[in-house]
Formats: C-alpha cells, sequence, structure tokens
C-alpha cells in the first residue's frame, strides 16, 4: 500500500488512523440499503473535512474505517464527526431506524499506523545519540 504523505503550509505529516466502532446494543443495522447509504455518507463527510478513506469495511453490527488525517484533526473529532452525522441522516431516511435514539455506542476503538512500526521508531530514535 502506498502512503500518502501530507503537506500543509508548515507541516508535512502520515497520520493514519484506524477506527472500530459498534451498532448500539450491537443490533445488526448496517445491512442492504443501510449499508450502502452508511458507505456513501463516509465518502461525503471525509471528503468535506479532507480526510482520504484508505479502507473502509462494514458488517452488520460494527465497521471498521483507515483513514489519513490531517494533524489538526483528533480521532475523536473524527469519530463524533462520522457517528454524529451518519446516525442522525441513517435514523432520518430510514423508517425501521427512526426509533432508536442513537445508532452507536459511545465507545470506539482508535490505533495509529504508519509505514514502521512502533519498535522501529523507538530503535531510531534511541540510536541518534550514538550517530556522529
Amino acid at each position: 500500500m502506498e502512503q500518502e504523505y501530507r503537506r500543509t503550509q508548515t507541516t508535512v505529516s502520515l497520520i493514519n488512523y484506524h477506527f472500530v466502532f459498534c451498532s448500539r446494543y450491537r443490533r445488526k443495522v448496517l445491512v442492504n440499503k443501510v449499508e450502502e447509504r452508511f458507505k456513501q455518507l463516509v465518502k461525503e463527510i471525509c471528503q468535506e473535512n479532507d480526510w482520504i478513506i484508505i479502507a473502509l469495511e462494514v458488517m452488520p453490527d460494527h465497521c471498521q474505517v483507515f483513514l489519513n488525517c490531517l494533524p489538526t484533526d483528533s480521532p475523536s473529532d473524527v469519530m463524533a464527526r462520522v457517528k454524529g452525522v451518519t446516525s442522525r441522516r441513517l435514523r432520518q431516511e430510514f423508517k425501521h431506524l427512526s426509533h432508536l435514539q442513537s445508532l452507536w455506542t459511545r465507545s470506539f476503538f482508535v490505533s495509529t499506523a504508519g509505514n514502521v512500526s512502533s519498535d522501529t521508531i523507538k530503535r531510531y530514535v534511541e540510536a541518534q545519540k550514538t550517530r556522529g
């Protein structure tokens, strides 16, 4: 997988977040047209916020999103936007979801990823003083 480095006026960054989040009570709501519309909404949200989707996978009761973001975008802000917009819009558009107070649980999993492992970075940092 080729990584895309992001450039702003003062920063070059490679920040990739892997998110996993579940439907409330692990209800199997992300099926058929709901799944299609969810994917479409996530793509729209990412485009509006200048986030790049590296991978997106949807299961009936949870989804995984792998995004490249700018350093100004915190993981909590990303999830608040994605979960907030998709919950509201899906419940508005699909009558069988309208009775739900919320589509998603409050929690989510996030991990960062890049081209190199944590061990590689640790060895590089530790070796800095020994370099001539």
